[in-house]
């Protein structure tokens, strides 16, 4: 598996990050006709999807004037920036507002991911993630003091005490186990919509090793012990801010006990059985944005049935 065919890791932009501390730089990209904004609102992103076409992002460089403006980077001669802007009760509806009149819409990258260019992909999983990095962030964990955005969008500082604070990236991991029949660990997550099944996956804690954090959370949600670990791919998921790490892993086990909290059923498939059971819609896999539809998809030998 290869991290920069996933659709939310494919290569995009140049993020130019020796700029981001030049005085004045947002000021200056604002002014250069040529710059383009990805628009960010309520954890969505300006995009157009007319149903008979790949999606793509609205990068028009109008924006509320209340928005926050971060710098993503530049692709060549074109920069691109980042508006965080007000909620939409919050926002008077102008001619130029990119969800205005029959315009574009507000869309949810996980639907939309897996279809935009790799460019679009990138923009949108880098902006998302720093905005939702700086609306958890606007206090000094230190000190408690509120904190002011540095280096065009990539730095807070504290107004007190002067301290630097980073935007932050969770680790998870997320594993595709097989038992010696080459059944495939499924599992529905209690919070989940009925029939929505994935592959089991956890943050990593404090003190662990990747392959520990697979083996742990495997087991703790369903009892299962595994054995081989083996890693293949990562890809960022800015919802809020995880990097998603994917791993193979082999169990000798053939049955699977869910905890009952956080896992309200598990079990092992075999191909045969996911065909049949996506197909009659009694179970539904995740969608092509995520690394769980390709670590699946890669047991599985192509593309899932839907």
């Amino acid at each position: 598996m290869d991290s920069d065919l996933l659709p939310l890791a494919r290569p995009g932009i140049d993020r130019d990050a020796h700029r981001r501390t030049r005085p004045g730089l947002l000021e200056e990209v604002r002014a250069d006709a040529s710059t383009r904004v990805v628009h960010v609102r309520e954890g969505r992103v300006a995009a157009l999807d007319t149903g008979d076409g790949d999606p793509r992002l609205v990068l028009e460089a109008g924006a509320d004037e209340r928005s926050t403006w971060l710098y993503l980077g530049r692709d060549g001669a074109t920069s691109y920036l980042a508006a965080l802007e007000p909620p939409a009760e919050q926002t008077a509806r102008r001619t130029d507002d990119p969800q205005g009149g029959n315009g574009p819409d507000y869309l949810n990258v996980r639907d939309i991911g897996w279809r935009l260019s790799g460019r679009d992909a990138a923009l949108a999983g880098t902006a998302l993630a720093l905005a939702n990095w700086h609306a958890r962030h606007q206090f000094c964990p230190r000190c408690g003091a509120r904190t002011e955005i540095g280096d065009a969008g990539w730095v807070r500082r504290c107004t007190s005490d002067s301290s630097q604070h980073f935007p932050r990236t969770d680790p998870a991991v997320i594993m595709a186990i097989t038992d010696p029949q080459d059944r495939l660990l499924l599992g529905h997550a209690t919070h989940w919509p009925p029939g929505q099944f994935s592959v089991p996956a956890g943050f990593v804690e404090p003190g662990e090793s990747l392959e520990a954090a697979v083996r742990r959370e495997v087991h703790e949600e369903t009892a299962v012990v595994v054995d081989e670990v083996s890693y293949r791919a990562s890809q960022p998921w800015p919802f809020p801010a995880s990097l998603m790490l994917g791993f193979r892993g082999r169990t000798r086990q053939t049955e699977a006990v869910p905890d009952g909290v956080e896992m309200g059923s598990a079990r092992f498939f075999t191909r045969e059985e996911v065909t049949q059971s996506c197909s009659s819609g009694q179970i539904r896999l995740p969608r092509p944005t995520s690394i769980a539809c390709s670590l699946i998809e890669e047991w599985f030998g192509g593309p899932l049935p839907r």
